[in-house]
């Protein structure tokens, strides 16, 4: 496998596990970009652009990065609230009075962002043409009762936190999540990040599919517990409803997919774009436009990271740890240490900043294996970074 790009001094080992993850765990084409204290350390990527291709994948390829998309809409809600614009206290219908409907009364903006709104699933899913309208999501949600008392216990919000998020962003500042992230973050800090891919852009992103590979020997469980596998099986479970809240799931490859900004699942971004986001909410970075400034002042970090839920969840039926709008360190979603937030994406992106190592990490793939939260691709990668700095 030829596998081009750098790695700082030192930081070696993490191209021996990007080698790893082509020989022993399936990927087809893949990046990782590693950032320290602001400065790239790590560059890599290799294999093919489309996972059943022949091209070369390069320099600036992007793709889907599945539900890594929920930590960089996160972002969105996060600096409306630094900026004075949203509190997070404040009922969801205060800004946005429709949602009242059924109930929902009670459900506070920091409930959207720590899973705990209890509103995972939809009675009636959207078609994937109507998921391609960004109004049908909000409006369905609007009219949906909730499966929980808000605050009560928190579920894994696979696909409604997205229209949750949308519409609040949009209440407040009159732009779709996609559009805002464009003109406050990604735009301006020259990021190869998209939430609504940009026609111009399209041919740098390749096609996805399911890949297989050997199972990783050690640090991770191989097998589903049986409770979990029941649970993804089971039609009526939270599980299986949550995740078929658009149904059947759109084609991933198609433009009209990638075009429309889903801010739970459908961003589009290089291993770079995702680095450097969770780089710059952390601390000042360098990048090819030069010195960017940190984005989250220390308080908005502490709010990211700062544990809302924790426990057994509901949706995915394993014990999950959240801040607001952010996966945190655990068993179910390893990041780097206990001090990380992040997101991962079903089947193997993964994207996080840890505050104390400066360390902000982005991998991205083209092959999707059977993972949810814990891909053993992206996991060996951060293994070989907490090895290099002595974790």
């Amino acid at each position: 496998m030829d596998v081009n790009g750098t790695v700082a001094k030192g930081f070696e080992p993490v191209r021996d596990a990007f080698v790893r993850n082509f020989d022993t765990l399936g990927d087809r084409g893949a990046a990782v970009a590693v950032y320290r204290d602001g400065h790239k350390v790590v560059d890599l990527w290799g294999g093919t652009k489309d996972v059943d291709g022949t091209a070369p994948w390069e320099r600036g390829t992007a793709q889907v990065v599945r539900s890594a998309t929920k930590g960089v809409a996160a972002a969105a809600l996060l600096l409306l609230h630094q900026r004075g614009q949203l509190d997070l206290d404040a009922p969801v219908g205060h800004y946005w009075p429709e949602f009242k409907a059924q109930g929902k009364e009670r459900v506070l903006v920091r409930h959207v962002l720590n899973h705990r709104a209890g509103l995972p699933v939809l009675d009636r899913p959207l078609t994937p043409q109507e998921a391609l309208d960004p109004l049908r999501g909000p409006e369905a949600l609007a009219g949906q009762a909730l499966a929980w008392e808000p605050g009560t216990d928190h579920g894994y919000h696979a696909l409604t936190y997205g229209w949750l998020v949308d519409e609040l962003v949009r209440r407040v500042t009159g732009q779709g999540t996609g559009q805002w992230l464009a003109s406050q973050i990604t735009g301006p800090l020259g990021l190869d990040l998209w939430l609504g891919l940009p026609e111009s852009e399209a041919y740098r992103v390749g096609r996805v599919g399911r890949v297989e590979g050997a199972e990783p020997t050690g640090g991770l469980r191989a097998r589903p517990k049986r409770s979990v596998t029941e649970a993804y099986e089971d039609p009526a479970s939270l599980t299986r409803r949550a995740f078929a809240a658009i149904s059947p799931f759109p084609d991933q490859n198609d433009p009209a997919y990638r075009a429309t900004a889903l801010p739970a699942t459908n961003a589009m971004a290089t291993a770079d774009g995702l680095a450097r986001f969770y780089a710059t909410l952390i601390g000042d970075t360098v990048g090819a436009g030069g010195l960017f400034t940190r984005l989250f002042t220390p308080e908005t970090v502490e709010l990211a990271r700062a544990e809302e839920s924790a426990g057994p969840d509901r949706v995915l039926v394993v014990g999950t740890r959240f801040g607001l709008g952010y996966m945190l360190h655990g068993s179910a979603s390893p990041l780097l240490t206990p001090g990380s937030f992040g997101h991962p994406g079903r089947g193997g992106a993964l994207g996080f900043a840890d505050p104390e190592t400066g360390i902000a990490f982005g991998y991205v793939t083209n092959g999707f294996r059977k993972t949810v939260t814990a891909d053993p691709r992206a996991q060996g990668l951060v293994r070989a970074v907490r090895g290099v700095l002595g974790l």
